[in-house]
């Protein structure tokens, strides 16, 4: 009886060691799910119109400019306008002495004077001599003579004339006006500097810069397509945009006035100007610029983003597209122009096909994908 118990026990704390062993046992590994699609993002093709942009660089220049010289020689009085200023048109700006002038003046007229008087005495001379040809007091040569005196007297008089003209010319010529309304620069000379008719260097210059033009170049081949583009649209001007030298957006918009007639032959370029407002000053002569034309607007344009094209080792272009049956196919296109952050497609897509733009790395021809709409 007492072994009996003693099997029992040992039997109890056998089963107990077993049941403790079962209980930290790990179970049995489950069999792992098989892979899913590898997921790509993709952006419907769409047709669009499309405004057609070109991008040309360009330079400010002048709507106007003045360069002030003097008529008439002489010492310079006074300057009459601060240097930077807006002048208007007929302000003085330079007073040159005009004693000289003055004195010529009276001069020219003392001599007007002088001439009109012996034109009134040739005159009464002939009156008299033409009452006595008819008594034969007189001959017809004096009445000749006397004739040919009056019409010398007179000529006399109208040379007389035009030398007072002259001097009245010269006199306001010492008072330099403005011919233009604008910004006038700075003076390169002083009172007491000495002026020489019609001199080579400059008073002063007067720019007007409202409106301002700006000339863009352009490439001959560029230009006909432009026109070609334009034939037959109801537009009367092309609106033009500008961007500043440092990538600032110019706030007011501009129009295209002409193009040169000739094609300089030595780079193929043609000159386009175009005039834009310009009230604050913002554009100066000479700034750097770059211009946007709108041209003809084009329907059914297929655009695809940059993002999803692909350079090959030989220089073709391709995308990948995902059909119908979330398949991958790679495509070869054919680009035209950029449009912001897209390219015109001229051949090899259309409007409603997918193209991948997300995930290109993880994916390869023939594979099958899940295709995920991403944002435009």
């Amino acid at each position: 009886m007492q072994q009996f118990q003693v099997i029992l026990r040992k039997s109890s704390v056998f089963a107990i060691l077993i049941g403790l062993l079962s209980g930290c046992s790990e179970p049995a590994p489950q069999a792992q799910a098989a892979p899913g699609l590898p997921e790509v993002g993709v952006y419907q093709i769409q047709s669009q119109s499309l405004a057609l942009v070109t991008e040309l660089p360009g330079r400010t220049t002048d709507f106007r400019q003045a360069e002030i010289r003097p008529q008439v020689s002489g010492i310079l009085q006074k300057r009459h306008f601060t240097e930077g200023q807006q002048v208007t048109a007929g302000e003085l700006l330079y007073q040159i002495d005009p004693a000289p002038y003055q004195a010529a003046l009276a001069t020219a007229e003392a001599n007007l004077s002088r001439a009109q008087a012996a034109a009134t005495n040739a005159e009464q001379r002939l009156k008299r001599l033409q009452g006595l040809i008819a008594s034969q007091v007189v001959s017809q040569q004096d009445v000749d003579d006397a004739r040919a005196t009056l019409l010398q007297a007179e000529a006399e008089v109208q040379a007389a004339a035009a030398q007072r003209q002259v001097a009245r010319i010269n006199l306001d010529y010492t008072r330099i006006s403005a011919p233009i309304a604008g910004q006038i620069g700075r003076s390169m000379v002083t009172e007491g500097a000495l002026l020489t008719a019609n001199q080579g260097e400059v008073l002063a210059t007067i720019r007007q810069l409202d409106p301002i033009y700006v000339d863009l170049t352009q490439s001959s081949s560029e230009l006909l397509q432009l026109r070609r583009q334009l034939t037959g649209t109801q537009q009367q001007a092309v609106s033009v945009k500008l961007a500043l030298e440092d990538g600032s957006q110019y706030p007011a918009a501009g129009e295209l006035q002409f193009s040169e007639a000739s094609v300089d032959p030595s780079t193929g370029m043609v000159t386009l100007r175009a005039v834009f407002p310009n009230p604050d000053r913002l554009l100066l002569p000479g700034m750097f610029v770059r211009a946007s034309l709108a041209q003809a607007e084009q329907s059914n344009v297929v655009l695809v983003p940059q993002a999803a094209v692909q350079r090959l080792p030989k220089g073709a272009t391709q995308v990948l597209v995902v059909n119908n049956e979330q398949q991958v196919e790679a495509r070869q296109i054919t680009l035209g122009r950029s449009y912001q952050q897209y390219w015109v497609v001229q051949d090899g897509l259309a409007a409603g096909e997918r193209v991948i733009v997300a995930g290109l790395q993880k994916v390869q021809p023939g594979a099958q994908v899940n295709a995920v709409a991403v944002q435009e």
